[in-house]
C-alpha cells in the first residue's frame, strides 16, 4: 500500500511553485491516491486560477489525471501566521507539508519580523494545533532551504528555526511523525536567477551577476518534490532529506544562457543577506549525516529521537555549492535536460537557451 493512498492531504502556500507541482504530482497517484488535497494559502486570485485550470482539464497531460480533480481538490483560504485559521484546516487532515513561506533573501532582510511570523510562527502553529486538539496526524513534512544551512541571512535564520521547531515537536507530539526536506535553487521557480537572466536577455542586456565567484545548487521542481516524495516514503522521525545535486558558478551560468548573443554582463555585487556559497550539510552534521539512495539524510541532533544509535558511515565533509561546480558544457547539458520545467514557469520562451 502506498503512503499516501485514501490520505488527506493539506498543502500550505500550495499556490506557490513548489506547491502547485506537488499538486500535480500528487495527482498522478505516485504515493497513493489521496481521498482529499486542500490547497491552503491567503492568496485568493491564485486559488481561483488553480481552481479554473483543474476544472477546464478534461484529458490526461503529463501522466496527471484531472477528470476526477474537482472532486480530490479543495481549496482553503488561510494564513499560517493566524492559530485559529491553521487549528481549522488541520481537522480531518492526514498528511501536512508546510510549503509556506517568506523566501525572498533581500526581502526578509528589510522586514525580517514578517519573516519570522511566516517561517517560525507558521509551523509552531500546526504543532501547537496537533498538540493542543489533539490530532491525529500522521505526518507533518517541513519544506527547509539550504540557507538554513550555517544562517547568515533572515531567510535561512527562520527557515533553521523552522527546522528545529518541527524536528523538536517529535517530543511534544509523539504520535505524529514530524520530518524535513532542504533544498537548494530551484531552476526557474518565481524570484530566482533564471527568470531573472532570461528576462535580461530577451530585454537586450546587460545581465547582472552579483559576485564573478558566487555559486549555486541547482536542481528542477520535479527534483523538489522528488526529495519531499523520498522523505514521505522513508525518513524516520527527526530526519531531514538532502538532495545530491550539481553546483554551478552563477556566472557560467549566465555565460550559457546568454550564448553568442552581443549581451554584456555586470557586476553589481551581493544583495542584502547573500551568500557566496551555499551549504547543504555543514561540518557540524556531517558526523550524523548517512547516504540514502540519490539523497543524504540527516539525523536528528536530539539524542531522545536517535536511540542512541551511531552512525557507522557519516559524510567525511560538508557538502557545499562550492565542491564539483559544473563546467560551461555540463551546465549547458543539465539546463537542456530541464527545459521542460523551464518552459513551463511563466513567460520563459525555449530558444533563450541554446
Amino acid at each position: 500500500m502506498q503512503p499516501l493512498d485514501g490520505k488527506r492531504v493539506l498543502i500550505t502556500g500550495g499556490t506557490g511553485s513548489l506547491g502547485q507541482l506537488l499538486v500535480r504530482r500528487l495527482l498522478t497517484g505516485e504515493l497513493g491516491r489521496p481521498h482529499k488535497i486542500i490547497v491552503f494559502s491567503r492568496d485568493e486570485a491564485k486559488q481561483h486560477a488553480m481552481r479554473v485550470q483543474y476544472r477546464e482539464r478534461r484529458v490526461v497531460t503529463d501522466e496527471v489525471i484531472f477528470k476526477d480533480s474537482e472532486a480530490v481538490l479543495e481549496f482553503r483560504i488561510g494564513d499560517v501566521r493566524r492559530f485559529a485559521s491553521v487549528a481549522g484546516v488541520l481537522r480531518h487532515v492526514d498528511v501536512v507539508f508546510n510549503a509556506a513561506a517568506l523566501k525572498q533573501v533581500p526581502t526578509c532582510e528589510y522586514v525580517p519580523y514578517e519573516a519570522v511570523l511566516t517561517n517560525v510562527g507558521g509551523p509552531e502553529h500546526i504543532v501547537r494545533a496537533i498538540e493542543e486538539l489533539s490530532l491525529p496526524i500522521e505526518t507533518v513534512v517541513g519544506v527547509s532551504t539550504d540557507k538554513a544551512c550555517k544562517p547568515v541571512n533572515v531567510m535561512g535564520m527562520t527557515k533553521a528555526l523552522q527546522e528545529r521547531v518541527l524536528i523538536q515537536a517529535n517530543l511534544r507530539c509523539p504520535g505524529t511523525r514530524f520530518i524535513c526536506v532542504r533544498y537548494g535553487n530551484v531552476l526557474a521557480s518565481r524570484g530566482s536567477v533564471i527568470p531573472l537572466f532570461l528576462d535580461q536577455i530577451r530585454n537586450g542586456g546587460p545581465v547582472t551577476i552579483t559576485s564573478p565567484d558566487m555559486t549555486r545548487f541547482l536542481l528542477s521542481l520535479n527534483q523538489a518534490i522528488d526529495t519531499i516524495f523520498a522523505a514521505v516514503r522513508d525518513a524516520g522521525r527527526g530526519e531531514t532529506y538532502i538532495p545530491r545535486v550539481p553546483t554551478a558558478r552563477v556566472v557560467d551560468l549566465a555565460a550559457v544562457m546568454i550564448g553568442d548573443r552581443p549581451i554584456r554582463t555586470v557586476i553589481i555585487g551581493t544583495r542584502p543577506g547573500e551568500k557566496l556559497h551555499e551549504i547543504l550539510v555543514s561540518e557540524e552534521e556531517c558526523w550524523r549525516t548517512v547516504e540514502r539512495g540519490r539523497h543524504y539524510a540527516i539525523l536528528p541532533m536530539l539524542p531522545e529521537l536517535r536511540d542512541g544509535h551511531s552512525v557507522e558511515a557519516p559524510l567525511p565533509r560538508e557538502y557545499s555549492s562550492a565542491d564539483e561546480v559544473m563546467d560551461r558544457g555540463a551546465l549547458a547539458t543539465l539546463l537542456h535536460q530541464h527545459q521542460l520545467a523551464l518552459d513551463e514557469a511563466e513567460g520563459l520562451e525555449p530558444e533563450l537557451l541554446r
